[in-house]
């Protein structure tokens, strides 16, 4: 089914027509469902395609707002398959990204997508990172991170020959991946069981039916009515929202809260010239310091052959503005006088303003990455791709740090599943995420 149609009939008419009822003197044009998802990014496919594979008996859509799926999130990551190393042991993040690495590589075997398995060394560059080094292994190892080892400077030229460090850890699991061919195989998965992909069909609003329309034998069995921003409906008994960079906003049209606050943060990469791409073998990242929000700059291989470096952290004048010159007066205005925003900004000014200055000049950028790959030079990098982080916030200034997923309070509440924060590695989670969500969904709505 390619989209949704509008129509007026004339009396109290119903007609079948390609999945489509006709209700009633001036009704819309609408198909019902039992369940509809509304974002086609990887974690709303995954959900999907793992509900529809558990219960396919039951009538399932994908609502995107875009005209292809993964056009956000899913498909301007880094390809990164993550083993799992930073997360809080016992976390959401730790025991998903584990078990999420592992079902995504058999998946991508099972359906001859290719990745490859090129490891990941994070790397100290100075003795005062050692300790924070050894923390990290040990919080790997509690997470059951597989193949986890310290190695000291001469191994690490053994893997990186142009790499420079003191001691490093040693991830052999991690790996690339193209997101978005791991999207379109869900998708198509999804499809061939029977589930509707609905594209450019952007929600504005989620409600409960009223009454039982004109002429319809349906009675209230299908109460949730989804409109998009044409006036075109679905309806469904049931809702999973997978909303990515705007889940706030489609919790709350849908009478939940707004909270946790979705702030955008852009990305900006560097790519390596393509002659200089053999300084690079697999991932090269930084020792993580905890008192900043991210991980700093990194060299990460592409399954086609090219190597980005980065992301810098800024934020982003509109939810989906992969530019610098994106600009959306409501998008700015919502997270300049959120007060979270305000206070994490505080809390970390020095950084902001540093991330801030790197993403303008490419030497300050450069800077930091010859710090692991000396031999780099201003004549080796371009300027690349960006992505836009959708970071949860709360209202004390706090990145909201694991996955969050709620309903909230109101008739629709017991009729709707909201995934309000799936940040990174929800790419690497999704199968796994997939698997939790499902499980609560079947609970929740008695499927």
């Amino acid at each position: 089914m390619a989209g949704l149609c509008c129509a007026r009939v004339s009396g109290a008419l119903q007609l079948g027509l390609g999945g489509f009822r006709l209700y009633g003197h001036g009704a819309r044009c609408y198909s019902t469902y039992d369940v509809v998802i509304v974002g086609g990014g990887l974690v709303g496919l995954a959900s999907a395609r793992q509900l529809i594979l558990s219960h396919p008996n039951l009538r399932f859509a994908i609502l995107e707002k875009e005209n292809e799926i993964a056009s956000h999130q899913s498909g301007h990551n880094s390809g990164v398959i993550h083993s799992g190393i930073y997360y809080t042991p016992g976390s959401l993040k730790a025991r998903l990204c584990v078990r999420g690495a592992s079902l995504l590589y058999e998946y991508c075997d099972l359906k001859r997508i290719p990745y490859k398995q090129c490891g990941k060394l994070i790397v100290a560059v100075q003795h005062q990172e050692i300790p924070r080094l050894q923390a990290l292994y040990e919080r790997g190892l509690q997470n059951n991170v597989p193949g986890l080892r310290i190695i000291e400077a001469r191994e690490i030229r053994e893997k990186e020959p142009y790499c420079k460090g003191i001691l490093a850890l040693d991830s052999p699991y991690t790996g690339i991946v193209n997101y978005r061919q791991v999207a379109q195989s869900y998708s198509d998965d999804f499809c061939d069981a029977g589930g509707s992909v609905l594209t450019g069909f952007e929600v504005s609003d989620i409600k409960m039916v009223n009454e039982s329309p004109a002429g319809s034998e349906q009675g209230l069995e299908y109460p949730v009515i989804i409109r998009n921003t044409k006036g075109e409906e679905v309806h469904c008994k049931y809702v999973l929202t997978c909303a990515g960079l705007f889940s706030d906003r489609v919790s709350q049209i849908s009478g939940c809260s707004s909270e946790p606050r979705i702030v955008p943060f852009r990305g900006d990469y560097l790519v390596l010239k393509p002659e200089k791409c053999y300084l690079v073998k697999g991932n090269i990242y930084p020792v993580p310091d905890p008192r900043f929000p991210f991980l700093g700059v990194h060299f990460t291989p592409r399954m086609d052959g090219n190597v980005w470096l980065g992301p810098n952290a800024v934020l982003a004048f509109k939810r989906e503005g992969y530019r610098l010159c994106d600009f959306n007066t409501r998008d700015f205005g919502e997270a300049v006088t959120y007060s979270g925003l305000r206070k994490l900004v505080l809390k970390n000014l020095v950084y902001g303003v540093g991330e801030m200055y790197r993403a303008l000049f490419l030497r300050a950028q450069l800077k930091e990455l010859q710090k692991f790959i000396p031999e780099l030079s201003i004549n080796d990098i371009l300027r690349g791709p960006s992505g836009v982080r959708a970071q949860a916030l709360d209202r004390d200034g706090n990145l909201v740090d694991d996955f969050v997923f709620d309903g909230g309070s109101g008739e629709i509440a017991n009729r709707i599943l909201h995934v309000r924060n799936a940040p990174s590695p929800a790419a690497t989670s999704s199968l796994a995420i997939a698997e939790m969500i499902a499980a609560e969904v079947e609970e929740r709505f008695n499927l």
